[in-house]
């Protein structure tokens, strides 16, 4: 997962039960085409950035930012939204599979996005959404993430 810290949006997702140094470069390719990739990328020490992942970085022009070992609070977004996918997510369900997973994380992420909200968002989502007014009409509950959570959305009778 490769989030973007301005507004805490996951901008890639994939899945996959044996990460290599290859897969996790692709990964970061699929992420960023053509020029769109950050000048920074902040990221641990962990085993599966290997030399073809320092080679995609060099090659997109991104300057990697290690972490200190064993220090996850110098990467806060990415450990809290780890922690909130763990929470409020998976935490709540039995995953079967690696396709079960992605459809998972893929509906979680929709609601993440679109519905949850953020503190330092100003209480808004990441995917910024208009105020309904009362007068719009009556509210209808919609159920996400396979009903571990709600959206509430006014709709005209």
């Amino acid at each position: 997962m490769i989030p973007s810290h301005d507004r805490r949006r996951p901008v890639h997702l994939a899945v996959t039960e044996y990460p290599t140094a290859e897969w996790v470069a692709h990964q970061l390719l699929e992420a960023f085409p053509w020029d769109s990739a950050p000048h920074y990328l902040l990221r641990d020490r962990d085993g599966s950035y290997g030399e073809k992942f320092n080679e995609a970085t060099s090659w997109l022009g991104i300057r990697e930012v290690l972490t200190t070992p064993q220090s996850p609070w110098q990467n806060p977004y990415v450990e809290r939204l780890i922690g909130s996918i763990r929470r409020e997510c998976l935490d709540h369900v039995i995953v079967l599979n690696e396709t079960g997973l992605r459809r998972i994380l893929k509906s979680y992420f929709d609601y993440y996005e679109r519905t949850r909200t953020h503190l330092s968002l100003d209480k808004d989502a990441p995917i910024s959404r208009p105020v309904q007014p009362p007068e719009t009409g009556r509210i209808v509950v919609i159920p996400q993430v396979g009903g571990l959570h709600y959206r509430y959305e006014r709709i005209a009778a």
